[in-house]
């Protein structure tokens, strides 16, 4: 896949390309007997997401921070799909308290969980901690999903042994990963002010997302478990996401807008990634445009995949 495909819209391997939408990559896919949850699920490509997966008869839980937003995406919903299976869920992942609040209340639904789709994000923000004393970015696309799917993992473990249906977990990553700090991720330096890059910063995250679906592969095809993880990059979409950077995005738009999707093609990858029968089995790979690319030679360390994982687990505290 390369400029061409992408300017043209042309399909790959896979059949899809840059210019298939979430609909179509799932035409056809019969999900009424598997359970869904899509963080950041109340704008953008989650909405989408989560709408395309509950066309497909999926029961949807929207995690969202805005929930007055995630109200009017179930509304809009159930308007165009009345059998639409939706429940929400507060979830703030710069907040590991909410975090953990979140992972319990869906585990109190006393639902299964077979797709697990780490969406939601911050973009280009300036420089911050959240309130557990991490950087933004990291704390809020990496190590809110890392600690988010941790608790929900042996859910996820169980649905898949009891129903035999493999479980997905879909982290979106970004092309951005390619643009980083030198060292990938600045571990001893973090939360430094100092040195800080609000591009680079979204690039160590977006470097994080791959290589913890990556290490988590590895660690569940150890414990012999039916899941499978991979990355995605959606693309280039202008939602709520690039709100830190909305005139530089604008204007960049106007000289690139070849390469540039709707939010129904921005959705696509995800949902092929979170639905498609081809995939059954395919895991630690990072896809664009529904088909397989090779990330950035740091997203495919595997020392560097095992180092983030240790780190992270302690900044979350999480029993190893």
């Amino acid at each position: 896949m390369g400029i061409f495909s992408l300017i043209t819209g042309l399909p790959g391997l896979s059949g899809f390309g840059s210019a298939s939408t979430a609909e179509q990559v799932t035409e056809g896919i019969d999900a009424s007997n598997l359970t869904a949850i899509v963080t950041g699920g109340a704008s953008g490509i989650g909405a989408e997401t989560a709408r395309v997966l509950a066309l497909r008869g999926a029961h949807v839980v929207i995690a969202a921070r805005n929930m007055e937003a995630a109200n009017e995406t179930k509304k809009l919903i159930l308007e165009s799909n009345p059998a639409a299976r939706i429940d929400l869920l507060k979830l703030d992942l710069s907040s590991l308290k909410s975090v953990r609040a979140c992972a319990n209340s869906f585990n109190a639904m006393n639902l299964p969980l077979n797709i697990l789709i780490n969406n939601a994000g911050v973009m280009f923000c300036p420089y911050q901690l959240s309130e557990d004393g991490i950087e933004m970015q990291f704390a809020t696309n990496h190590l809110g999903h890392f600690l988010l799917t941790n608790l929900l993992l042996d859910k996820m473990k169980s649905t898949a042994k009891g129903t035999g249906v493999q479980g997905r977990i879909v982290n979106l990553s970004s092309i951005a990963h390619l643009h980083t700090y030198e060292e990938g991720i600045r571990f001893d330096r973090i939360n430094e002010q100092d040195g800080y890059n609000d591009k680079k910063a979204y690039g160590q995250s977006k470097l994080a997302n791959i290589l913890h679906a990556n290490e988590l592969s590895r660690r569940l095809q150890e414990d012999g478990a039916n899941i499978i993880v991979n990355s995605v990059h959606p693309g280039l979409i202008m939602t709520n996401l690039m709100r830190h950077s909305l005139t530089l995005m604008r204007v960049l738009k106007v000289f690139t807008y070849i390469f540039w999707k709707n939010v129904p093609q921005g959705a696509a990858t995800t949902c092929y990634a979170a639905l498609h029968p081809s995939l059954k089995g395919v895991t630690a790979k990072y896809f664009l445009d529904c088909n397989e690319m090779k990330p950035s030679p740091l997203a495919t360390d595997e020392t560097l995949a095992k180092k983030l994982w240790g780190f992270s687990e302690k900044l979350v505290k999480l029993a190893t």
